[in-house]
Formats: structure tokens, sequence, C-alpha cells
């Protein structure tokens, strides 16, 4: 049966299959393989691990890296995300509801240990630093917000994997490409399975120097109505500013702050 305009009746009519989707499909799929091995990939592994012809590929990249979504390490050919990308990310971050639902309550964290603060969320195989706020004291940290880290080497990464179910922070920590960072960093499947254990035991995440040399760090999940974790926080102190007593305060701070996050959070995800 059909109505007065000529469609099926009781079901949708289906407009013309909107040109250059097959094509922008692509394009997602090579800047996600960018974004989930970001400097790891040059043209030859992009090659291995798409189905696409090298030519097709190459055209792809060429494309993505003239509109600043991805940028190429010029001293070993490999892809990283763009500047054009990063900045457009920053204004969805801006608007985020886990943002504007954590700033306060981070600002109360940085203002109360007087050490800078990260808030991160999951993105592929790694976190992205969505918000910072800075120490009042000199730090000298890398970080900056949209820098992308590992799950391995620092506190919010272990946090989130230590969150997450046995079966899937296993496959996940398997998938991992466990590069050192520093002298500290954990490079090996059981070694960062005994870490996260320790993590599920004490309530928090420690990253002992492992990501940037003289920074030690604690970070502590956040999680929505479900349990599930969707983003981490931490405390970054200098090690020339460390003491047991100092890390024992801000741990106490860290969890009163991921706990206040994640009441707020269940009420809104």
């Amino acid at each position: 049966m059909t109505d007065s305009r000529g469609g099926r009746q009781g079901l949708p009519e289906r407009g013309p299959q909107v040109q250059g989707t097959a094509s922008f499909s692509k394009f997602m799929v090579v800047l996600q393989a960018i974004a989930d091995r970001p400097g790891m990939l040059d043209m030859a592994k992009l090659a291995k691990h798409l189905p696409y012809p090298r030519g097709t590929l190459y055209r792809i990249v060429t494309a993505l890296v003239s509109e600043g979504l991805v940028s190429e390490n010029v001293a070993n050919g490999t892809y990283l995300l763009g500047h054009r990308l990063i900045h457009l990310a920053s204004k969805s971050w801006e608007t985020s509801d886990i943002r504007s639902a954590a700033h306060a309550f981070i600002e109360a964290l940085r203002n109360a240990t007087g050490e800078t603060v990260h808030l991160a969320v999951p993105s592929g195989n790694g976190m992205v630093y969505i918000d910072k706020l800075e120490s009042p004291r000199t730090v000298g940290m890398t970080s900056r917000i949209g820098t992308r880290v590992e799950l391995y080497s620092t506190s919010v990464g272990k946090a989130y994997l230590a969150a997450l179910s046995e079966d899937a922070c296993l496959q996940m920590v398997e998938g991992l490409d466990m590069r050192p960072r520093t002298n500290n960093t954990i490079t090996d499947v059981a070694t960062l399975q005994a870490e996260i254990r320790k993590t599920r035991e004490r309530g928090y995440s420690c990253d002992n120097e492992e990501n940037e040399p003289d920074i030690r760090c604690f970070g502590g999940a956040l999680l929505d109505r479900s349990g599930q974790p969707v983003g981490c926080v931490s405390v970054s102190i200098p090690l020339y500013r460390y003491t047991e007593e100092i890390a024992n305060s801000h741990i106490s701070h860290l969890k009163q702050a991921v706990k206040a996050i994640s009441a707020t959070l269940a009420d809104m995800l």
C-alpha cells in the first residue's frame, strides 16, 4: 500500500545516498589510525594497517596534512594529529559535560594542594587532557590541554585501566605498545597488571616519574551512574617538593574531589 505521495505507508521515505560518504569514511579511518598511534605510523606502516591502495592512502594523508588535521614528523616520517584538529577538539571540550561538572572541584583540588591538576578523558588507547589547572608555584610540566598521554605511564591512564572490568582492562593492556618514556616507565604486561591490582586495592593510581622525569602523580577515575569510568583526575608533584606526608594529604584531597565529581556525573550521564 502507498500513501498519496507514492511512498510505502508506515515506512519513512529514503532519500538518495549522500555523495562523498564513502570518501569521508576513508578519511575518518585514516585519521582514527593516526589518532590511535600518534607518532608511530609512517606511510609504509599505514599501508600495512589499512585496506587502501597506497596511492589512495597518500592522497588522503596529503589532504589531511594540508588542512592541518594531521602533521608529519619530518625526523622520521610518522604522523600526528594536527594543530587544527586539536583546536577544533578543544572547542568541544570547553562545552563538555565532564569538563563543566568537574571544573569547580578540580579548581578546589588545585587550591587545596597548590599543585597542578589535570582532567583527562579516554581517547582510543590513550588519554587526552581536556582541562589543566596550573600550580601557582613553578612546576615546569610539558603537558597542555589537548595533550594525548599513554595509559601505561600516567596516573590518569592507570586509574582508567583499574576502573575497567577485568576483561576490558586485559584486552586494552594487551593491545598497548609500551615504550619507555623515562627510566621508570613500565614496559611489560605483567608488571602493569600488578600495578593495576595495587591501584584497585588502594583506590588511587601512581606515576612514579614514569611519564616525565622528576614528576610524581596520583590519579583517580571518574565514574558515571553505571560505574563505568568516563574520565580521570590527577595531581602532579615535582620531586623536589615531594614528601610522604605531602603525598598522603594530596591523595586525600584527590579522593574527595573524585568522589564529588563522580556523584555530580551520576546525575548527568
